[in-house]
């Protein structure tokens, strides 16, 4: 193929830098979508907007009630020097260490307040593979609960499915050191009889159910924060 030429400068002088132009985008790429695809599309998008927000409103009509005491649960155990563990799966990892974050470092950049006791334990890999390796995956979680866990700590437990037999695992554990749990799933799975307050969001739709795992934990930091430290918002 044909090789076109410039020339780049930095620090360490000229130098010719090439592109292959038969590297090309596909045609479809410069011809575009058919209307009826550009349909498609834009319905896809819109369906998904709405069923997300709908998917909120049902939280909003019906877990008013478990977000209040979950936010009470956690603000009475940070008052008492406790701290929060968190655990999930895949995108729940990712939200467990999303949350912990929040805790620690604060979710508004308009509040000053000290860092809240949160972690993740989804995030050292020695101890994830080690627990894998000699214990099974599915009580890696369980594990860390009895090591860093305490009587009057929360756990929060992540399962889109509620049936992560590792979540459960660790639920189980945590209760019986004495923890407070907290589940955030789907609409069904097992978790939900093995915490003190679940959170089930009511959806088939795994992304729908994150996006809203999400939402929960957000408003759960916040409203947090706004309680005990309601004179740090600028």
């Amino acid at each position: 193929g044909s090789v076109f030429c410039c020339h780049r400068h930095d620090s360490g002088g000229t130098r010719p830098l090439r592109f292959d132009t038969s590297i090309r985008r596909s045609n479809s790429f410069h011809q575009g979508e058919s209307g009826a695809m550009k349909s498609d599309r834009e319905q896809f998008i819109r369906s998904s907007l709405r069923e997300s927000a709908a998917t909120k409103q049902r939280i909003e009509d019906e877990l008013l009630p478990q977000i209040s005491k979950a936010i009470d649960l956690i603000k009475a155990a940070l008052q008492n020097k406790k701290k929060i563990l968190l655990c999930g799966n895949g995108g729940s990892a990712a939200d467990a260490q999303h949350l912990a974050t929040e805790f620690v470092i604060r979710l508004s950049p308009g509040i000053q307040r000290p860092g809240l006791p949160a972690i993740a334990l989804t995030t050292d890999t020695s101890i994830l593979t080690a627990g894998a390796n000699d214990l099974g995956y599915d009580n890696v979680f369980a594990r860390s609960v009895d090591a860093l866990g305490y009587e009057g700590d929360v756990l929060i437990g992540i399962s889109t499915s509620g049936n992560s037999r590792n979540i459960i695992r660790a639920a189980a554990a945590a209760r019986e050191i004495g923890l407070l749990t907290i589940g955030l799933t789907g609409p069904g799975g097992k978790l939900a009889g093995m915490v003190d307050l679940n959170f089930a969001v009511k959806s088939q739709v795994t992304a729908r159910i994150q996006e809203s795992h999400m939402m929960l934990g957000h408003l759960l930091c916040e409203l947090v924060d706004r309680i005990l430290f309601p004179e740090k918002f600028l």
